[in-house]
């Protein structure tokens, strides 16, 4: 096989064979084919596509060029959760203690964030002392005595994804649907969960910013998901605001604790609720969609959800008695309040524009070793929808310094358009499973 060969057959719009797309991914990630043949590759993909076999074969490939998890040492179904990424989602810090509550097993590897989109590790880093760095061993361990554990994702972890995406990121060959989802799936297959619950966003503050690009990828993944043995759901989401009040990781950590107490924003607990549903009946623990919602309230009214995310941090060597104390996460220095100057409606919050004020303020990375200031943050006091009168907050930036906190000041005033109807907010988009596909 030729390198050269296979990209004269993609641009001729010819499909790849499993044999052939499995030698390029190994010899790519072993260094035997030059970054300039593989972004000639990357590029006729980009103009000729992928067809759905192709996709999944890329993604297997992609998969195995690593360490795949074995988990079959832990007891029950196995199921995991994704997200496209958003602002404001701290979903997996109220969902992960709700669905172990049940006596489902959480077996979740997570990132740090990057750009204005927030990182679960980071986030949980919040409670002093708190690891992901756990060993195989420790991981299994803790999913089968409390039922979650979550473990940073490792460099051995499809090492052909993290080569790709950084040479897709320097030439233009990032937005590709073929490859932004085996780009997802070749990571959650490799972490060894037995089914798959995958959180799209779409709107002003996601990747997929158009609904029909969110079904689209939507319906790929779970093709993948399921073509590779693993049942796969996908719920679209709005991101066109962001999700809940809070944006910034100690006020998300806080926000994920009032939810825990049953004090979550609607749109947060919409999303929870939807979410955790999928992952109830998949792990079949549930017959329908409305019992599978009234068991995750119920481990809320019993507080054993909030109990469960005290014992995972205590596992993790974190000290939990910021579960019970969150006034005693870190904080801010700096409160400006934004004030509202006209009287009407909130119309719109741009999400990716309070994630960038966020990032001004030191609560979010440019680059991946930029240091995070766990306490910073803006939290809304208005969302779409509301009525605002002239002179009131429409939300308060938290910060650690005075001229972050002017920059950050005026990106959230450029985020809200005020107008003269309220708008409407539908957090569920639709569900995607196997039967959409």
């Amino acid at each position: 096989m030729r390198m050269y060969d296979l990209i004269e057959k993609k641009k001729q719009g010819l499909a790849l064979a499993k044999t052939e797309i499995e030698q390029m991914i190994a010899d790519y990630t072993s260094g035997r084919i030059p970054d300039y043949q593989m972004s000639a590759m990357m590029m006729a993909i980009c103009f000729q596509g992928m067809n759905a076999e192709e996709t999944l074969h890329l993604t297997l490939a992609m998969r195995d060029s690593g360490t795949v998890l074995d988990l079959s040492a832990i007891s029950g179904i196995k199921v995991d959760k994704h997200s496209t990424g958003g602002v404001g989602d701290k979903t997996s810090l109220v969902l992960a203690p709700m669905i172990a509550a049940l006596g489902i097993p959480v077996a979740k590897m997570s990132g740090r964030g990057l750009g204005h989109t927030g990182g679960t590790i980071d986030k949980l880093e919040c409670f002093p002392g708190f690891t992901t760095g756990l060993s195989k061993e420790r991981f299994i361990q803790n999913v089968n005595q409390i039922k979650l554990a979550i473990m940073g994702q490792t460099a051995d972890l499809a090492p052909a994804d993290k080569k790709l995406y950084a040479l897709r990121d320097v030439t233009a060959t990032v937005n590709q649907m073929s490859l932004i989802a085996s780009s997802i799936m070749s990571k959650k297959l490799a972490a060894g969960a037995d089914a798959i619950v995958l959180d799209v966003k779409t709107g002003s503050g996601a990747f997929m910013q158009q609904e029909a690009d969110a079904f689209a990828l939507a319906k790929e993944m779970v093709r993948i998901g399921n073509g590779a043995g693993k049942r796969t759901r996908a719920v679209i989401t709005d991101m066109d605001q962001p999700l809940g009040f809070a944006v910034g990781n100690a006020l998300e950590v806080k926000e994920a604790i009032l939810s825990l107490n049953g004090q979550g924003p609607k749109d947060l607990m919409e999303v929870v609720y939807a979410l955790g549903a999928q992952m109830v009946l998949l792990a079949q623990k549930a017959e329908t969609r409305e019992e599978a919602e009234a068991l995750l309230k119920e481990t809320i009214a019993s507080g054993a959800a909030l109990n469960k995310l005290a014992e995972f941090v205590k596992a993790q060597d974190g000290d939990a008695h910021g579960v019970f104390h969150p006034q005693e996460l870190p904080g801010a220095n700096v409160i400006l309040e934004v004030k509202n100057t006209q009287n009407g409606y909130v119309s719109r919050i741009l999400a990716e524009e309070i994630g960038l004020a966020s990032l001004l303020l030191g609560g979010g990375r440019e680059t991946k070793e930029s240091e995070i200031d766990l306490g910073v943050g803006i939290l809304l006091k208005k969302k779409r929808g509301d009525r605002v009168a002239d002179g009131e907050t429409l939300a308060v930036v938290y910060a650690n310094e005075m001229e972050q906190a002017i920059k950050a000041y005026a990106k959230v005033v450029k985020a809200y358009e005020i107008g003269a109807y309220a708008g409407e907010t539908l957090m569920i988009k639709g569900i995607v499973d196997e039967n959409c596909i």
